[in-house]
């Protein structure tokens, strides 16, 4: 059976574009639904319609802040290659791969499902310190650590 090599720099800088796309999108909505609650005329239903806008436009700000504290968090994942799961660790066991970064959850790159979670994550600190070679459970699935990255 052919390994699969996995370039975890490129994973790293995969996640990093991901993130600052979602960041991107979000601030042309956030324009989007500030020129539209200007342009609304005065209207019985005016007040009701611009304090709805106003609260999308909270809510998508508050949606922004997270995803740059996302973009901050990958400043300090490491990009070196590990022998034991710690931030920055690309983990293939027998069931999923894991990228130990910042919480976005799956993604796929070159065609290959990933899982990018926090350190924080309960998947995460059960597998922190793991080697190869090394299984654990979790939500009664089984897993075994197959490679570090």
């Amino acid at each position: 059976m052919e390994k699969i090599v996995f370039e975890k720099d490129r994973i790293r800088n995969y996640v990093k574009t991901v993130i600052a796309g979602k960041i991107e999108k979000l601030k042309n909505f956030i324009e989007f639904t500030l020129e539209a609650s200007r342009d609304i005329k005065k209207t019985p239903k005016y007040d009701s319609m611009r304090e709805e806008m106003q609260e999308e436009i909270y809510q998508m700000q508050k949606q922004l802040a997270a995803l740059n504290d996302l973009k901050r968090n990958m400043l300090k994942v490491l990009p070196a290659a590990t022998k034991r799961v710690q931030l920055g660790s690309l983990v293939i066991t027998n069931k999923a791969r894991f990228y130990i970064s910042v919480s976005l959850g799956e993604f796929f790159f070159e065609g290959d499902r990933f899982y990018a979670i926090s350190p924080e994550s309960p998947m995460a600190k059960k597998m922190m310190g793991m080697s190869p070679g090394d299984d654990f459970t979790l939500n009664k699935i089984y897993q075994k650590v197959v490679e570090v990255l």
